[in-house]
């Protein structure tokens, strides 16, 4: 839907500009994707902080670069199409700021993984947040997919998998508030962390799918 609206007010001048605005936005989830991947190998000790560091980094920068090119070329194209496609044209960039948002928690991840070094020993946590991880991690390609295919079922599926991880992040974060016997404080810091940065991805995936549907209405706006 969200590609359609751009395509029946494509003109001559601002098409292949907004073409290539679309794919840097692909561009930005599959930085996303590679920093959320790299951020956990960190956290589960399979790479070290600092082997990962300066590539994560380096990756988030050109995220940022990426969402400011999208922005020069929407401004582009208004000014060659003045008054045309307004609504869509923000909502685009918008969903931008989602997916550069995104790199901002897959560093926060990593500096979960950097500096807590005292281990993951509580299962009910534990195994919950590797769940969230695990289907996070899936959610990328879906979103990714729905987004450049314009495809709403596919969008609808991934708003429902993001609504979960969101709720189960909450749950997490819940329980640990009631939990005064069986994690240490530093633990339960770090899953609280965890939990919340997670929740932020999904949410963010979550925006981007909503504009696929063409609710630009909505976008920012999800449901407790």
């Amino acid at each position: 839907m969200f590609k359609e609206i751009f395509s029946a007010f494509r003109t001559g001048n601002g098409g292949d500009t907004l073409d290539r605005a679309f794919s840097q936005l692909i561009e930005m989830l599959d930085h996303g994707l590679w920093m959320f991947i790299r951020a956990n190998e960190v956290l589960r000790n399979e790479a070290s902080a600092d082997e990962v560091q300066d590539s994560l980094y380096r990756r988030d920068q050109s995220i940022n670069e990426l969402e400011r090119s999208i922005r020069r070329k929407i401004l582009r194209h208004l000014v060659i199409n003045p008054g045309e496609d307004v609504p869509s044209c923000l909502a685009l960039m918008s969903v931008a700021k989602d997916a550069e948002r995104i790199g901002d928690y897959c560093k926060n991840v990593f500096e979960v993984g950097r500096f807590y070094k005292e281990g993951f020993h509580v299962a009910e946590y534990h195994g919950a947040l590797e769940s969230v991880r695990n289907d996070t991690r899936e959610l990328f390609a879906v979103v990714s997919k729905a987004f450049s295919e314009s495809d709403e079922p596919l969008a609808k599926q991934a708003i429902q998998a993001a609504s979960s991880i969101r709720r189960r992040c909450d749950a997490v974060i819940e329980r640990l508030l009631g939990d005064d016997t069986q994690t240490q404080t530093h633990e339960a810091v770090a899953y609280s962390l965890l939990a919340r940065h997670y929740k932020r991805v999904a949410g963010h995936l979550e925006n981007i799918s909503t504009a696929v549907l063409g609710q630009l209405d909505e976008l920012d706006f999800r449901p407790e």
